[in-house]
């Protein structure tokens, strides 16, 4: 049997999902959790939309055929992997032809059950960019450059708060240095689908910990929506002493590759000074990471403390910490705000 259902109720059957768009499309973004299993390459798709378009859809059409009559039984075979108890859900960009006649094929090959994504992947992403518009109950941990924010926001998690990773589900750590010794980046698209997967997991009535960043983190952006509740939510900034922080930048960064830490240094010129610029590299080759994250912290410091005058005075906690211990900074920054919530 073979059903059309809305966006909603497919993320509601938590089955596996099948994505017949060709391999380019699921780089973009995809439902996270998916398996691609493309009708078309990206070069089958690209010749079929311009005989489509210069020639006619009768012709683009059999074209289509040509391509795809080869791969029948792969698509079964890779199916079955996917959902061996045969019921399934497929979608292709608005729940079309490709996602149709997909389905029709698995039905046809022995799939009981095979849903249909009503409006395809299209429908998904307006559901996507529509949910950040819900009101949030965040809570914001800031702190200057150095501080272990994340650290803490994962201690907080191992406690049993809820917490989002910003930084992770980006890979980049949010500064010019940030890209090191991480993964690839999703693109600006795929950055809020793997967020709204994340925040569809959580209690929206218990409060929620993400980490103070800007409105991009390297190439992707904070969907303004989501971003403008972080920027009114009440801020909770650890105030660490600087030699703490070039202690921890250190630990981050002392093991990573100099010449990736001299390209963010070179990047970043115009932002530190000349003189500053080339002061730090010299402290790179003799490495002296600490005087490198000495000079990089002044202007990473001045930049953040623009971005808090922006903030409302009176949203700001400001937690004064001794060092970088995550574990003790989480359980000194709930003492506070579990005080405050129950004065609330």
């Amino acid at each position: 049997m073979i059903d059309e259902i809305s966006i909603e109720e497919a993320i509601k059957k938590n089955l596996p999902i099948i994505d017949v768009r060709s391999p380019g499309e699921f780089q973009r973004g995809h439902i996270p959790g998916a398996f691609n299993i493309p009708l078309f390459s990206d070069e089958e798709r690209a010749h079929i939309g311009t005989v489509y378009k210069q020639r006619s859809s009768s012709e683009a059409l059999e074209l289509g055929y040509r391509y795809v009559t080869p791969k029948l039984d792969w698509f079964v075979e890779e199916s079955r992997k996917v959902a061996p108890q045969g019921t399934v859900i497929v979608h292709c960009w608005r729940g079309g032809m490709r996602s149709e006649a997909f389905a029709g094929h698995l039905h046809e090959h022995g799939f009981q059950k095979v849903y249909r994504i009503r409006g395809g992947y299209k429908a998904f992403r307006n559901y996507v960019l529509s949910s950040f518009e819900q009101p949030f109950p965040l809570l914001v941990l800031g702190g200057y450059t150095g501080s272990g924010k994340t650290l803490i926001l994962h201690e907080l998690e191992n406690i049993g708060w809820q917490a989002i990773d910003l930084e992770g589900l980006a890979n980049h750590k949010g500064s010019a240095f940030g890209s090191i010794g991480q993964k690839q980046q999703p693109t600006v698209e795929h950055f809020e689908n793997l967020l709204f997967d994340r925040l569809r997991k959580l209690d929206t009535n218990r409060e929620i910990w993400v980490e103070d960043e800007s409105h991009n983190i390297g190439k992707v952006k904070i969907p303004l929506a989501f971003y403008r509740q972080m920027q009114q939510a009440p801020l909770f900034f650890v105030d660490i002493p600087v030699e703490k922080r070039i202690e921890q930048l250190v630990a981050d960064y002392g093991k990573c590759d100099d010449k990736q830490l001299a390209d963010a240094i070179v990047r970043i010129t115009k932002r530190l000074g000349g003189q500053n610029a080339k002061l730090a590299l010299e402290f790179l080759s003799q490495k002296n990471y600490g005087e490198v994250a000495r000079i990089t912290l002044a202007y990473y410091d001045k930049s953040y403390r623009k971005a808090l005058d922006l903030r409302n005075p009176n949203r700001i906690t400001r937690i004064p910490l001794p060092d970088t211990h995550a574990a003790e900074n989480a359980n000194q920054i709930l003492r506070i705000v579990n005080k405050q919530l129950k004065n609330d």
